[in-house]
């Protein structure tokens, strides 16, 4: 998140651009199943074609448009075929986050590894899952559609700073305030307090 809270005009842009923005309809694309690729986003937002990292920018971008994911496989889905890919974590990476006010208080806008926007807020929440093993924190925000991006590790840490501590269900909590909803972030007491 960058140090200095920006103005209603900005965030009024970024809103303007995400109301313009127009994706394929790919919910409402029903093609016969054709079967899988060796297509690979990697858990680092990286995307491969038969082992090789796709180095065009462009080309993951027009892919990234037409991805769905039905249950837990993804898809990339045209009027005509449906393809499956493999996805090692979330289709997206969350690379950048920047808080904005104005009369409705604070916004957090994420910008992803393909320049997708996003404003958290009930439509678009931010979720921290934890490994039960090691207890480190994966968390996502949802950019659409059940597609959700992993928030990069600088990003998140930034977030953090950001957090205030509330308490939710009698425990102490850090979180995130974006369009009116609190987003837990971390517990600050112990689990087994």
């Amino acid at each position: 998140m960058s140090d200095d809270t920006r103005t209603q005009p900005n965030l009024a842009s970024i809103m303007a651009r995400l109301q313009d923005k127009k994706l394929p309809p790919v919910h409402k694309w029903n093609p016969d199943f054709c079967g899988d690729i060796d297509m690979r986003i990697a858990r680092d937002g990286t995307w491969y074609y038969m082992g090789s990292p796709i180095g065009r920018k462009p080309m993951v971008k027009l892919f990234s448009t037409v991805i769905r994911r039905d249950g837990d496989q993804f898809f990339l889905v045209t009027p005509v075929e449906k393809l499956g890919i493999t996805v090692e974590d979330a289709p997206f990476v969350a690379v950048e986050a920047d808080t904005y006010k104005d009369g409705r208080g604070q916004a957090v806008v994420f910008r992803t590894n393909v320049d997708d926007e996003v404003i958290a807020d009930a439509d678009h929440p931010i979720r921290v899952d934890i490994d039960p093993e090691t207890e480190e924190p994966s968390p996502y925000v949802l950019v659409r559609d059940n597609l959700w991006a992993l928030i990069a590790r600088p990003v998140f840490y930034r977030l953090v700073d950001a957090c205030e501590e509330r308490q939710v269900d009698g425990r102490t909590v850090l979180g995130l305030t974006s369009r009116g909803e609190f987003f837990v972030i971390g517990r600050v007491d112990p689990v087994g307090a």
